[in-house]
């Protein structure tokens, strides 16, 4: 039974709190927003980013279905104004939970696992969207402790990450497809409510390292959540809790939130604004059966690639009904511990740079030191070529183990090692500087491009901007990108001012893994020969060989894409003329 006393003072709070807002924009100095974020350089943003690697953890009742938390449950969505009918039905979904009994749950040894990945911090969902409290609320019965299982699972994790030194936060979901109330008529019933419960979350299991909010595409501004009220809060409760920025959005006044928050992809470099990717070990982030895994190559360059461009990495299990994490998922986790183990000083403490990411090479820096991790050796180069860095080199290493040859001069550095010394996932190597390298400036990764300067065409170009446009997929800028309109079919053509032989190519898709069918073609003469056919690109797509071609131009087709595809560099191999 819901603790009526306690939601009605809440409620009669939070509107009174409400309506006592400014409707005018107050001045910057006593504006809620300004006085609730934390600036980049507090010392818990910086303690928070030392960390660099977390836990994820979606769990709950539905993985008694081994379906999806919270989007797999049926019926009415009434901040997104839609009706799913596929699906659990809502009825049979919000029982669920008078079944769920994970016996196996140890907090001790989650953490375990946590720690033995190398991981500094875990966030744990206590509300989803689909309303299930994983926490002891008092002011609903639809949580953990009314289950056949009765345990506080939050209460437990939390407590065995101080015993074992982790930092512990809470994801929670204003959105809330369970409360009768929620985007109602009676709305502000429910922001008291779920009020109420943050400030449960924040009184009884801290302290908090982040408060994560999330969102769902529906309704959501700051008057949606009362966010001056909320905020504040959290600001007198847990002053050093980082909150994500998926709370009500932003306002004239600004960004609402400390950190953003990419999702399944890594995000792009920004030393400015904190912040981190979320990312599942597997493809679903609340757990199903013979789910597909990750390679451990995989997994670490989501890692490496969110340091170098200055982000943290999230990364989500989803334990099982009976409260496992699954012992493959364990395995993997151990495997990316003992590399960490070996070289996380190039990720731990760090900031990302000077060089801003590039597709196979990111860096990372911390004091006089940079650490350029080389995570696939250019096909057929003795050397990777960089631009030049404005500090004396005093010192190299290669981390990974091995020699390592640096020559730097003004117009770059060339870092050359011997193949027997590649590291097939991570070629680190540190350099030692004359100077702080958090004083230079952030550098590109520009790299020249045989089709550069070529009539670049495409089938269509995203809100007809020009940065967006065709030719900004040979600038040998990994940071532009040619972005089609429409999903597919769609294509882009370069056509060369005379005939070229070339025998591959490399093609860098933009924004994940979208694309799901592609040819690549190549003019000889009048006829559009097709040099070979895909079914992904991605970050590990592999330059493709064919018998050498004499060509007049180049196009790559998109057959079949899950979203308007987005390439940001296509790149001729063995290119000579005829």
């Amino acid at each position: 039974m819901k603790t009526k006393l306690l939601f009605l003072a809440l409620l009669t709070s939070t509107i009174l709190r409400a309506e006592s807002v400014p409707s005018q924009s107050p001045s910057p100095s006593s504006s809620p927003l300004a006085s609730s974020i934390l600036p980049p350089d507090h010392p818990a943003v910086k303690a928070w980013r030392d960390r660099r690697f977390g836990m994820f953890i979606h769990w709950g009742p539905v993985s008694l279905k081994g379906t999806e938390i919270g989007w797999s449950r049926a019926g009415e969505r009434r901040d997104r104004k839609e009706t799913i009918k596929k699906g659990i039905p809502a009825e049979e979904y919000d029982e669920l939970y008078k079944k769920f009994n994970p016996v196996k749950f140890n907090a001790d040894e989650w953490v375990a696992t946590a720690k033995a990945a190398g991981m500094k911090y875990i966030v744990l969902v206590t509300k989803h969207h689909d309303g299930f409290c994983m926490f002891d609320s008092g002011l609903t019965d639809y949580k953990i402790t009314s289950t056949p299982f009765r345990r506080d699972v939050t209460a437990e994790l939390a407590e065995a990450c101080r015993k074992q030194g982790l930092a512990f936060g809470v994801y929670y979901s204003p959105p809330d497809w369970h409360h009768p109330d929620f985007c109602t008529a009676d709305h502000a019933r429910y922001v008291a409510y779920m009020h109420g419960q943050v400030k449960e979350l924040l009184t009884k299991y801290g302290p908090l390292s982040t408060v994560w909010f999330d969102r769902t595409g529906g309704v959501n501004d700051p008057s949606t959540w009362n966010n001056p009220e909320l905020f504040r809060m959290i600001r007198e409760l847990q002053p050093t809790a980082l909150v994500t920025t998926r709370c009500g959005g932003t306002s004239h006044e600004g960004v609402w939130g400390d950190y953003v928050t990419p999702e399944q992809k890594v995000g792009e470099f920004n030393i400015k604004k904190p912040w981190e990717t979320c990312m599942t070990i597997c493809r679903q982030w609340a757990w199903k059966p013979n789910d597909k895994m990750k390679s451990l190559n995989e997994c670490l360059r989501a890692l490496v690639v969110s340091a170098g461009g200055d982000g943290n990495l999230l990364f989500n299990v989803g334990p099982t009904p009976e409260g496992l994490i699954e012992p493959r998922q364990v395995e993997r986790l151990k495997e990316m511990g003992a590399w960490l183990a070996k070289y996380g000083e190039s990720i731990y403490g760090t900031r990302g740079g000077p060089y801003k990411q590039a597709k196979d090479t990111v860096s990372t820096r911390k004091g006089n030191s940079v650490y350029l991790h080389i995570l696939k050796w250019p096909e057929g180069e003795e050397a990777v070529v960089l631009p030049p860095l404005p500090a004396k080199i005093t010192a190299s290493k290669l981390l990974t183990g091995g020699s390592v040859t640096v020559d730097q001069s003004d117009s770059g550095l060339r870092i050359t090692v011997p193949p027997a010394d590649r590291n097939p996932i991570d070629t680190i190597v540190k350099l030692d500087l004359d100077r702080n390298a958090m004083e230079i400036e952030p550098i590109t990764m520009m790299t020249s491009n045989p089709l550069s300067g070529f009539k670049a065409t495409a089938s269509s170009v995203r809100d007809e901007k020009p940065e967006y446009g065709a030719s900004k997929a040979a600038d040998g800028n990994p940071e532009t990108r040619w972005c089609s309109r429409e999903a597919f079919p769609a294509w882009l053509e370069f056509e060369f001012a005379k005939p070229m032989i070339f025998d591959s190519v490399n093609i860098e898709e933009a924004g994940g893994s979208n694309v799901e069918a592609f040819d690549f073609q190549a003019k000889e003469g009048e006829i559009w020969k097709t040099l070979f056919t895909g079914k992904k690109m991605g970050p590990d797509f592999v330059s493709q060989k064919f018998p050498p071609v004499t060509a007049s131009a180049v196009r790559l087709n998109i057959l079949k894409s899950k979203g308007a595809p987005s390439i940001s560099e296509v790149r001729l191999l063995g290119v000579r003329n005829p």
